[in-house]
């Protein structure tokens, strides 16, 4: 076995083999871009060494510098991880020229599988089911559309090279093919650095279903069943669970032996994935295959009592597979769901700010939770942040896996739902919210799946606006009135002298108190502003808020959790403060309540208007617009790139463009004005 390896990787995945890695005794060696040097995989590692700029290609992407930092701090293998260079055949290549074991597939492998297009070719050949449409290498606008054209819409374009939902459209119409195609191919360029592309049929409400494979030098192969992972939006997973719903032991068994196949086709070795694209009749076709372990795999380890990167290092090391496929049994299910830095009302945009509070469910993380052949934890959470740390621009906006397990489905539902509720993050916006909703939903707890699913229910998923409730008004008033009091005491010279503190104190009369709380909605686009009536009386205070008229009283304090009592309704909640804004988690909710102060504020004006600004920071890919051109409401004026996702800024009605202000190429900071607008 090693004694030491090198992580050639970041975030929650470097945390996640740093930990296995530990728990075998072997060291550890970090690897961090200047973006990432108080990270908390460089905290974790035994070493660390600085290996570039915070843009991938400059860090994380050259392979020369990585394996040269693996040859001097004395490592004899490199873990990629997922995503950068873990599907880099000539990566592999060099570090074995170097005499380093990369652990993961042969190069060889990963060519034969790497490319979507020959992958198709390889399974044509060994008789696998595949999804009509064009794989092959003429690549010329024209005779593409003439394949969509030839295959019907909707029609499904992909980075042959691709992975993570990125370089993918869909397209329903010949007339929006070329637009597609050059949108598809910045991408795939942007993310991979190989633009080819190949068009399938899109079919209409498939499941996405993977299987796990792992072989080992020995010859043997086994497939660690199936994760079902329908629930998409733009083609990224949103939610992975394992075992699939509703499916049957011979289906299983036959989707497993295709895997399986696929893999010794290709004399593969290691953690792989066999992904599959099934019809609700139960039929499949073969998708292709990730040459690496996944983000999901937590959900497969739950259910199979595994470590799939100690199988990684064992079998990169020389050993058998842990386990032969009769030793692979089922034991409960899991559900996995992604913590993401983005807006689900802005359309999943990404979020780049500070973690200034995160609590996190009660959980374990990886090396604490469950035993071999025993109950898993019922909680468990892989993450590659901590509370202060950023999430900037340069790379996946991914907070958290949020990993649950139960006896059946039914059971690890109510888990999910439960620890969603309990997961609370202020400093930027988060889709846990929107997850909650999915888990809860109707079609996802009764498992009516297929990778539309979220447009499909987008009613109730992005329901509109809700007023917040006046328990968390309540909350957020109590929270500040108990701050000002604090801070008067802390400041008076004697605490008891009433002339002294703002606890309400007055002589012949009440105290009263107008607060002005706006409710933003959660980051939706309305936002509503409350005025809080507060009277103070001897035992507390009287609200009067939304028609409700009742005395309030704090019946508990402890740090940010506050217990209220509102007329004879009791009401829990935690309260955060982070600038003029009183995050309150209540009820399984959070409320971002702004509190006005008119003097913080004094002198303020508004912004000019007529300049639609960028919605998070990146590059400037495409500009269509021109001074002086006349547009119509939805015509595309700029395309940004942020975290290798394009994102169109359009014209949000009729008008002219006065002057553009940023060219191709150009990085944007959030919120600078892309161009002067007009409207007619």
């Amino acid at each position: 076995m090693f004694t030491k390896i090198l992580i050639a990787n970041r975030g929650e995945i470097a945390c996640r083999v740093a930990a296995t890695a530990r728990r075998m005794g072997i060291k550890t060696v970090a690897v961090y871009s200047e973006a990432d040097a108080d990270s908390k995989h460089v905290a974790v590692c035994d070493e660390a060494v600085l290996i570039g700029p915070a843009a991938a290609k400059e860090s994380y992407l050259v392979g020369e510098r990585i394996i040269a930092v693996a040859m001097a701090t004395g490592a004899q293998a490199i873990h990629p991880g997922y995503g950068f260079l873990s599907e880099n055949a000539d990566f592999a290549d060099a570090c074995a020229e170097a005499g380093l074991v990369f652990i993961g597939p042969p190069g060889s492998a990963m060519r034969a599988m790497g490319s979507k297009s020959a992958a198709k070719s390889l399974m044509e050949t060994a008789n696998v089911p595949l999804v009509p449409g064009y794989h092959g290498e003429r690549q010329d606008p024209e005779f593409l559309q003439e394949q969509g054209d030839r295959i019907g819409y909707p029609v499904l374009l992909k980075a042959s090279a691709g992975g993570g939902g990125k370089g993918m459209r869909v397209i329903e119409r010949s007339e929006d093919f070329k637009a597609a195609l050059e949108s598809c191919k910045r991408e795939a360029i942007s993310s991979f650095g190989d633009d080819k592309v190949l068009a399938e049929k899109y079919l209409t409400r498939p499941r996405h279903i993977e299987i796990q494979v792992f072989a080992d030098t020995h010859g043997n192969c086994v497939y660690l069943h199936e994760r079902d992972c329908s629930v998409q939006r733009r083609h990224q997973k949103v939610l992975e669970e394992a075992p699939a719903p509703g499916m049957s032991a011979k289906r299983r068994n036959e989707m497993g032996e295709a895997a399986v196949a696929a893999a010794k086709a290709v004399g593969y070795v290691g953690a792989g994935t066999v992904e599959f694209i099934a019809n609700q009749d139960g039929s499949f076709y073969f998708m292709e295959m990730n040459t690496r372990l996944q983000v999901e795999h937590p959900v497969t380890e739950m259910i199979t009592g595994t470590d799939l990167v100690e199988w990684q290092l064992r079998v990169a090391a020389g050993q058998k597979l842990p386990k032969t496929q009769d030793e692979l049994a089922i034991n409960g299910h899991s559900i996995e769901a992604r913590i993401y830095a983005e807006n689900p009302e802005k359309g999943f945009l990404p979020s780049i700010g500070t973690l200034r509070h995160m609590d996190t469910p009660g959980a374990v993380s990886f090396e604490l939770g469950g035993t071999p052949g025993g109950a898993p934890a019922a909680v468990r959470i892989d993450s590659g942040v901590r509370e202060g740390d950023a999430i900037s621009p340069f790379y996946d906006p991914m907070i958290a896996k949020l990993i649950v397990w139960g006896a059946d489905r039914t059971q690890a539902l109510a888990r999910m739902s439960q620890a969603l509720a309990e997961f609370q993050i202020v400093g930027l916006a988060t889709n846990i919210a929107f997850l909650k909703r999915l888990v809860e939903g109707a079609a996802f707890s009764s498992a009516d799946l297929d990778t539309g699913l979220i447009e499909r229910n987008s009613g109730t998923l992005f329901p509109k606006a809700k007023a917040a409730p006046v328990g968390a008004l309540a909350l957020a008033a109590v929270a500040l009135i108990g701050e000002e009091t604090h801070k008067s005491a802390a400041a008076s010279a004697n605490p008891d002298d009433p002339w002294g503190n703002a606890r309400g104190w007055r002589l012949n009369s009440a105290y009263q108190r107008q607060l002005s709380l706006t409710d933003d909605y959660s980051a939706a686009t309305d936002t509503k502003t409350y005025a809080v009536g507060l009277t103070y009386h001897p035992g507390g205070w009287h609200l009067e808020v939304g028609g409700v008229d009742a005395d309030l009283s704090v019946t508990a304090r402890a740090g940010s959790e506050v217990s209220i009592k509102l007329g004879a309704t009791s009401i829990h909640g935690n309260v955060r403060r982070d600038g003029d804004v009183f995050h309150v988690f209540t009820g399984g909710r959070h409320f971002a309540l702004t509190y006005n102060d008119p003097m913080a504020h004094a002198g303020e004006t508004e912004a000019p208007g007529g300049r639609l600004t960028a919605p998070m920071p990146g590059k400037v890919v495409a500009v269509m617009a021109k001074a002086g051109q006349v547009v119509q409401k939805g015509d595309a004026l700029v395309i940004m790139e942020a975290m290798k996702m394009e994102h169109t800024i359009a014209a949000p009605s009729d008008g002219l463009v006065e002057e553009v202000l940023y060219q191709v190429g150009d990085q944007v900071a959030d919120g600078a004005p892309l161009l002067a607008f007009k409207a007619a």
